[in-house]
């Protein structure tokens, strides 16, 4: 089968061995995915790992190593980590699979990605999509999961005033997805272009370097990636308000963190999501994915795609592996 496999470089390889599924997984036909930034941080060395790259897909099930065949034939999404399935493993018995100490995670750490023509999958990871859904907006559900995420974690009060801080694909995407939550939100950024996709679903939106900083936001969501994102973010967050990281900040120089005591503020690190909430969302149209979509590339010009998603004013970049 077609994958794209990172082994040393970045390449396309047209006789990769189709997967087998194992005992209570399925065997799923991709017919969209999406290029991610962590696929390009792994080309780099991130996590260390090799083989097929990619986490955020849509595909159609083509077989089921169970006795449950409810989803043979149907539209799904993965959520992107498995674990251990031990019966005495707490995160797997809350379905906190991504904290499980032996999980795999698609295209990332122990296990293929969704990046070739097939990938397999357990059962109790698989969301079927709603029929109203396209595969444009259902290829989104792993990120828009991650966004949900927040509320999952953290009760934000309707009188909470909220900002999400960056607007590449994970400020948008958060600034959308709390928004559609009917949370009282605000998009910083340095780019009107972006900025104008969320206002037009209507969020608030503000140039970075016309935004007031002051120390009186509720919930400051940091989705820059950088230290002076950071760094303004703990600058917005009022005394006892809630600092929430969801990018990975890698530190190249010192930074203060006193004032995370001085204001005791509470800091929260958020990940990965669970499906249900995100595909409720975009069931409901709650939101619209489209104007995220920079450009659609074909499997076999999945190099060229890869090198289109590191342009600057790219957003989201798709694969298509074969029709629905």
């Amino acid at each position: 089968m077609k994958a794209v496999v990172f082994d040393k470089e970045l390449k396309l390889v047209n006789d990769y061995k189709k997967p087998v599924p194992a005992k209570g997984e399925a065997l799923i036909r991709i017919t969209l995915a999406g290029i991610c930034n962590t696929d390009y941080e792994i080309t780099k060395g991130y996590m260390g790992y090799v083989g097929i790259l990619g986490h955020e897909a849509v595909g159609i099930v083509e077989e089921i190593n169970d006795e449950d065949q409810s989803l043979l034939g149907k539209r799904v999404v993965a959520e992107i980590s498995y674990g251990c399935k031990d019966p005495e493993c707490p995160y797997c018995a809350e379905k906190l699979y991504r904290h499980c100490p032996n999980r795999h995670t698609l295209g990332i750490w122990r296990k293929d990605g969704c990046f070739a023509e097939y990938m397999t999958m357990p059962l109790e990871v698989l969301f079927e999509v709603p029929e109203n859904v396209s595969d444009e907006q259902a290829v989104f559900v792993e990120p828009l999961a991650a966004a949900c995420e927040i509320t999952e974690q953290l009760h934000i009060k309707p009188f909470e005033k909220v900002v999400v801080l960056g607007d590449g694909k994970l400020g948008l995407i958060t600034a959308l997805t709390l928004n559609a939550q009917n949370i009282d939100v605000i998009l910083v950024g340095k780019h009107q272009n972006k900025l104008d996709i969320a206002k037009a679903q209507g969020v608030e939106t503000f140039l970075l370097n016309e935004f007031k900083i002051e120390k009186k936001y509720d919930v400051v969501v940091e989705a820059t990636g950088s230290i002076s994102g950071f760094e303004t973010a703990l600058a917005l967050t009022k005394p006892r308000g809630v600092l929430v990281l969801k990018s990975t900040v890698a530190a190249s120089k010192e930074f203060n963190l006193a004032p995370i005591v001085i204001d005791e503020i509470t800091v929260l690190g958020s990940r990965c999501g669970q499906f249900g909430a995100a595909l409720r969302l975009l069931k409901n149209e709650r939101i619209d994915f489209s104007p995220l979509i920079s450009a659609t590339y074909n499997a076999d010009d999945a190099i060229e795609a890869f090198e289109k998603n590191k342009e600057k004013d790219v957003l989201k970049v798709l694969l298509r592996f074969s029709e629905k």
